[in-house]
Order: structure tokens, then sequence, then C-alpha cells
């Protein structure tokens, strides 16, 4: 008697361990379906470009002068952020319309210093399975979209690219020293574009203006065109490199 009722009490064990397994197993599947990998390719169609710099031309300005436009950054996520106006940050709506050219960033290449939170984090070991640039990128840029929040946008001293710039230093990427002339820079130098539509798309409208100017205006619109480059690059390079902190970061 007493046998069987040993071996009835082991058969419920078995079993009780057998749904304690089973449970644990779902619960886990559970997680890992609400947690999906983050996606880090680049999808034009759905505007999502993880960890990029991205630009796209601006009216009028860009038919002009093809190399000035308007300057976003993504997140981890792919959604962009750019700054669009006086205390607002567009979020996954670039404010100039489809991203024309994107430089992807190595994450590899930056090195944000980590605050006392995420220290404690890891020391504790709560932080062990988070990718460590994956915290740090979107943590710089989330910083930054709140101190732009509280700032008036002005062309020619706070910016687009002064948002971009400020972010890249945020994170120290590359050592830092970023500021509006080098990161239009990068996106001239070192930019890829989209498709070839993107680049006829830019370039079309300043190759009619140029040869329906050098028709009509001949000299006189070259000389407008060649002040207002020298102008506009001028006060860029004077507020960066002769005017500090002139304009902003």
């Amino acid at each position: 008697m007493y046998h069987s009722a040993f071996k009835l009490l082991s058969v419920c064990r078995t079993a009780d361990l057998a749904m304690e397994s089973d449970t644990k197993l779902d619960h886990t599947m559970m997680i890992e379906h609400n947690s999906p990998p983050l996606d880090t390719q680049i999808d034009p169609s759905r505007a999502r470009f993880p960890c990029c710099i991205v630009w796209t031309p601006l009216p009028v300005v860009s038919w002009l002068l093809p190399f000035v436009g308007h300057m976003g950054i993504a997140r981890e996520d792919g959604v962009i952020l750019d700054f669009a106006g006086p205390n607002f940050v567009c979020v996954d709506n670039f404010t100039f319309g489809s991203v024309a050219r994107y430089v992807q960033i190595n994450k590899e290449k930056f090195s944000m210093n980590k605050s006392e939170e995420e220290y404690s984090l890891a020391e504790s070991g709560r932080n062990q399975n988070q990718n460590q640039n994956q915290s740090t990128w979107d943590s710089a840029l989330r910083k930054s979209t709140q101190e732009y929040q509280h700032r008036t946008y002005n062309i020619l001293t706070c910016n687009c690219h002064s948002f971009v710039a400020h972010n890249l230093n945020r994170m120290e990427f590359e050592g830092g020293g970023w500021n509006v002339v080098n990161v239009a820079a990068l996106i001239l130098l070192r930019g890829r574009w989209i498709r070839t539509a993107s680049m006829i798309q830019t370039y079309a409208p300043f190759v009619i203006i140029f040869l329906a100017g050098i028709t009509f205006g001949g000299v006189h619109f070259l000389s407008f065109l060649a002040f207002f480059a020298f102008v506009l690059v001028g006060w860029y390079l004077l507020g960066t490199y002769c005017f500090k902190n002139f304009i902003q970061l």
C-alpha cells in the first residue's frame, strides 16, 4: 500500500515538473515574440534608415545650389528625427519630402560615456543582455531631441545641420568636433543616393535654371549665382571657424 502511494506521488510530481517546464517555455516564447530582433536593414519604401544621417533637397535653395539641403538623423529602428522649426523636432515625417541621400554610421566608431545609471545596471547584471551601443545611440538622440524642443530655429544660426552635429558630438563619433560645415561635407562626399531617380530629381531643377539663366541672363546670372554661393558658404565658414559659438550646436 505504501509502495503504491509513493509511486502515485512520484507520478504527480513528475507531471507537475513537466507542466512547470512547459509554462516557462511558453512564457519565454511569448517574450521573444513580443520583443522581435531590431531590424537594421535600410528600407526606403518605409522611410526606415537605421543609424543613418539622411538628406533631401530644399525647394528653391537647392535649385540654385544643389549641394544645399535639409538633414536629419535616424534612430536604431530607422525612424527619422529632424529639427524642423522653433521648439520642434519632427519624428517619422521628414520635413521636406523623401530621403534622397544617406550615410549609415558605424556604431563601433563612437564611444559615448555611460551614465551612472547604465553603469549600475551593468554591475547588477540587469543590463548584461542589452547591446551597449543600442542603448547609447537612442539615448543620445533622445537627450538631443529634448534639448532642441526648447530651441529657436534659425536657418543661419541654429538649423537642421546643427541638430545632426550636436548628436554626433554627443556620441563622440570619430572623436567629435562636428559642426554644420563638416556634416554637410560628410553627406556630400560619402552620401549614397537612394536611387538614380533621386539624383536626377535633385540636379534637374538646377540644370534647367542654370541653362535658362545663361540663355537669358548671361554674365549677370553667373555673377548672381557666384555671389549667392559665396555669401552662403562664407557665412557658415566664418560662423563656424572664425566666430566660435556664433552658429549653435
